[in-house]
């Protein structure tokens, strides 16, 4: 049931207080909190150690991975250009994901107590508190489970001598989202591309939080038609 007026303790864990939001859990998700420092999710140590990531990490215990994906393509007679041919198009379908990801499952709207809940872990989390270090990129053991139905995937639509590096290249664009991402919330970029990306990133989380869904380009909102207008664009309208 969901308590009528019910307000979040932020001095508490929240990741079970939220769902008692109901349908003003949208808009309060939607105001971000400011600071680098972040909330308590659970009461359980453990629990709460399993949401927390360093940024460095990501590529840490992923690039082995994804060298090791690689070699298995090149060990099976693969020539040079055909495993970059590989990993590029598995990166290209990253980007993909990490779009329809971003749109579809990580802004879907909720009101139901758990829903409220897996949204507030999954995403809502982020777009709260924007600027919490710790959460930015995606825990590792939640990633492990998750690279398990992309990988019989991969496999059931390739070969047994390409999946590896089809593979091994999605997982390479994972992790150049993830630290990118990372990147564009605590970095200082000076050049124009990471310059770009970093307002058209922010804008997503303090000025139109339902369009601008991409993370490392802007390819697919332009294709989708999610591409936010520029202020300047805005006013004339």
């Amino acid at each position: 049931m969901v308590a009528q007026g019910f307000t979040v303790d932020l001095n508490k864990p929240l990741v079970f207080q939220v769902g008692h939001l109901g349908e003003n859990y949208q808009e309060w998700v939607h105001q971000p909190i400011v600071s680098k420092e972040g909330p308590r999710f659970f009461e359980s140590d453990f629990w709460e150690f399993l949401t927390k990531t360093e940024w460095y990490v990501i590529p840490l215990i992923w690039l082995p991975v994804v060298c090791w994906c690689i070699s298995k393509s090149v060990w099976m007679g693969h020539t040079l250009p055909e495993i970059v041919l590989m990993v590029a198009f598995g990166i290209f379908i990253w980007t993909l994901l990490e779009y329809s990801l971003h749109r579809f499952l990580f802004h879907i709207q909720t009101k139901s107590y758990w829903g409220n809940t897996i949204h507030y872990l999954l995403h809502g989390c982020h777009h709260k508190h924007p600027m919490d270090g710790l959460r930015l990129v995606f825990p590792p053991a939640a990633t492990a489970v998750l690279c398990v139905p992309f990988w019989n995937l991969v496999r059931a639509l390739s070969t047994a001598s390409t999946a590896p590096a089809l593979f091994g290249g999605g997982l390479l664009g994972y992790v150049m989202y993830d630290v990118t991402h990372y990147y564009l919330h605590h970095g200082q970029p000076t050049k124009e591309v990471p310059k770009y990306l970093k307002k058209y990133h922010l804008n997503h989380h303090f000025r139109i939080q339902n369009k601008g869904f991409g993370i490392t380009s802007t390819l697919w909102d332009k294709v989708f038609g999610t591409l936010p207008q520029t202020k300047a664009a805005a006013k004339k309208t």
